[in-house]
């Protein structure tokens, strides 16, 4: 692992994919430090960070979409499958060099706040527990959208289509909320709802597996599982679809961070879980494709 580890991150910094992503988070981070912090006088970096969240769109897609993608296209995965190391160093390695390359920014953000500071002098105040917190938030934030472009990088070998997906992926979590807004809490809704999850499972199922007794096994059982419930006390479904997504929106955990002030160790281990769960998905789409 650590040899393809130093590999990629050498390679990141061979070619100007590193410095870009480094240079669009500090430019992006930046600008609105410049205009919130020192212009307008908010006491807290962690509004700059939460306004920069668009940068994630451009630089996780051009960080991610070579570090599977390419090897597919080049087939030197086939040296990486078939060499001592295993397939989760291999995507372990790859995925820590792209942290690396994300981390570099965030050293540079924790210098903000003591500008901030030594500007305010004695007649501010700066919260740096605060921006702190939001800057950890921050880095794990974006490790767990590091780890949807990996993914999706792993799927294809065209590093335009998995840039493009990525894109689009990272899009939907970050218009997450308001996309909610618009669902209906109707009980008719919710099962169609879970029945498209249950959908999408099986084909998440199959594309590990490729063993389509269990997928339809599965399928099947959660079909029957929804419906039934539904049959028996459809009043459960109302309002619970809207409900089961909003767990899952990234934005609002970094928002009790960046706008409320507010620890939230329930979304930092949302942030880790979700981001593991994508690299363990990733490594068994490699060891799937490795045996066939």
């Amino acid at each position: 692992m650590i040899a393809i580890y130093q590999r990629e991150l050498k390679a990141y910094f061979d070619s100007v994919t590193g410095w870009l992503c480094i240079a669009f988070l500090c430019a992006a981070a930046g600008l609105y430090f410049m205009v919130y912090n020192l212009f307008y006088g908010y006491p807290n970096f962690s509004i700059a960070l939460y306004y920069s969240m668009f940068i994630f769109l451009v630089a996780v897609p051009i960080l991610t979409m070579r570090s599977m993608a390419e090897e597919r296209r080049s087939k030197t995965d086939q040296l990486l499958l078939t060499s001592p190391c295993t397939v989760t160093g291999m995507v372990l390695g790859k995925y820590f060099a792209m942290l690396t390359v994300y981390a570099i920014p965030h050293v540079i953000f924790c210098f903000y706040p003591v500008v901030m500071s030594l500007a305010a002098g004695s007649t501010g105040t700066v919260y740096f527990a605060s921006d702190y917190a939001s800057i950890l938030a921050f880095f794990l934030l974006g490790a767990v959208y590091i780890a949807i472009g990996l993914l999706v990088s792993s799927l294809t070998e065209s590093q335009v289509i998995a840039a493009v997906g990525t894109f689009g992926l990272l899009l939907l979590f970050y218009l997450w909320d308001s996309l909610l807004s618009f669902l209906s809490g109707d009980a008719a809704v919710t099962l169609i709802g879970l029945l498209l999850i249950v959908l999408g499972v099986c084909a998440l199922l199959h594309a590990l597996t490729g063993n389509n007794t269990i997928t339809l096994l599965v399928g099947l059982a959660g079909a029957a599982a929804v419906v039934g419930v539904y049959v028996v006390n459809p009043s459960l479904y109302d309002d619970l679809l809207v409900n089961l997504l909003s767990l899952f929106s990234l934005n609002a955990a970094f928002q009790s961070f960046a706008l409320e002030y507010v620890f939230d160790l329930g979304g930092l281990l949302l942030y880790v879980s979700m981001a593991f769960l994508l690299v363990f998905l990733t490594i068994q789409v490699v060891q799937r494709r490795r045996w066939n």
